[in-house]
């Protein structure tokens, strides 16, 4: 199914906006079918969620951090960047509002939002745009919230932005993006994937780094 800016799906309005159209078609050309789909998917989800919480969001905001969370993923951050695959991500989008006048405040919920949004209970206490990005990724990915939305919703949004074999492509994704720097992994449950995945990966602990630090007691 084709979808096109200023479509309902679900219930859902994707905004019609010269932002949307601008985000969209960067985000088309930036990222496979895979997580492009999946972006789109965390959008509607988000959105979804916090029409069940009661919250109110900025869906065009929403709309830009749900299609940038996952950019730092792909080329060329996942072979030559040292930060987060999520500050990347991040750092593109509020730069992306900043050159389009956006102000300061607004790019800032965007970029906590997808900056945070592999650090779960935190995200939920902040403001909707920047918690509703975790939100539709925690329904997409782990299925979190699933169960509370209504069955012709799901089917709506999976018949616009199909899911083929998501789980198993999602997680070559999330492991290739951080492969090749798996410091970055320390604190979030991106560690997981390198422990499952990557035999020569070593986590660091918390409690070895409090441990063996320098300082004598």
């Amino acid at each position: 199914m084709t979808t096109h800016i200023g479509d309902t799906i679900a219930g859902i309005t994707i905004p019609d906006t010269a932002l949307v159209r601008d985000v969209t078609a960067f985000i088309r050309e930036a990222e496979d079918d895979l997580l492009f789909h999946h972006s789109r998917r965390v959008f509607l989800f988000g959105a979804l969620q916090g029409r069940r919480r009661g919250l109110q969001p900025d869906l065009e905001l929403l709309y830009v951090g749900a299609m940038f969370h996952d950019l730092g993923l792909t080329e060329p951050y996942r072979t030559s960047s040292s930060l987060r695959f999520e500050v990347d991500g991040a750092n593109a989008a509020r730069d992306f509002l900043l050159r389009r006048g956006v102000d300061e405040a607004a790019a800032r919920k965007v970029w906590l939002g997808i900056a945070l949004h592999t650090t779960p209970g935190v995200p939920e206490f902040l403001e909707p745009e920047t918690a509703l990005v975790t939100a539709g990724v925690e329904t997409d990915v782990i299925g979190i919230g699933r169960d509370d939305l209504d069955a012709e919703a799901i089917a709506a949004v999976v018949a616009a932005h199909p899911r083929p074999d998501f789980k198993h492509r999602i997680l070559h994704a999330f492991i290739d993006g951080v492969r090749n720097r798996p410091d970055t992994t320390f604190g979030t449950m991106n560690a997981d994937l390198l422990e499952r995945f990557d035999s020569g990966f070593v986590r660091q602990d918390f409690v070895d780094l409090i441990l063996g630090n320098s300082w004598p007691q």
